[in-house]
C-alpha cells in the first residue's frame, strides 16, 4: 500500500501551542483524527493572523482548502500539549501548501501534516490568483 510522504521545510517561521483537550479523544484515548484537523486549522488561523491576514481576507482574496494530508508519527493524550509549526511554500498560480510538524511537551513527532489551499472569490465563487503581496509576505517568513 502507497504511504503519504510530507517533505518537511529545514525551517518553519511560525510556532504556536495548542493543548489537547479531552473532546478530543477517540475511543482508543488518544488524538483523534477529526480533533488533529481541528488542531491544524487552530494553528493555520493563527499561522495567517501573525502575518495580518484570515482565511476571508489573504489580501483580498478568500482561502479554500483543496485537499489534506497526515502522516502519524505518534500518540498524543489529554493533557499532552502541541507545539505546531506552519510554513508556506510550493506557490502555484492560484494557490500554495501549508506544512505542519506537531510534537508533544517532550519533543515527540505527533504528525506531520499538508493542506493545499487555493485563492477563492467567495462572491464570484471561483478562483483567483494569489496576491503578489500575500505571496511575498509568506516567502519573506520562510
Amino acid at each position: 500500500m502507497a504511504r503519504i510522504k510530507i517533505d518537511l521545510p529545514a525551517n518553519f517561521s511560525f510556532k504556536t501551542q495548542l493543548p489537547i483537550r479531552i473532546t478530543d479523544l477517540n475511543y482508543g484515548g488518544h488524538l483523534g483524527n477529526d480533533a488533529l484537523l481541528s488542531l491544524l486549522h487552530e494553528a493555520r488561523v493563527r499561522f495567517l493572523k501573525s502575518h495580518g491576514y484570515s482565511e476571508l481576507d489573504f489580501g483580498g482574496a478568500g482561502l479554500i482548502m483543496s485537499d489534506v494530508g497526515i502522516v502519524y508519527k505518534g500518540e498524543g493524550f489529554y493533557g499532552d500539549v502541541l507545539t505546531v509549526e506552519v510554513q508556506a511554500h510550493e506557490f502555484s498560480k492560484y494557490g500554495f501548501d501549508l506544512v505542519y510538524r506537531l510534537t508533544n511537551q517532550n519533543g515527540k513527532e505527533v504528525a506531520h501534516a499538508k493542506t493545499g489551499m487555493l485563492c477563492f472569490d467567495y462572491t464570484a465563487r471561483k478562483l483567483q490568483t494569489v496576491p503578489p503581496e500575500a505571496r511575498e509576505q509568506l516567502e519573506t517568513k520562510a
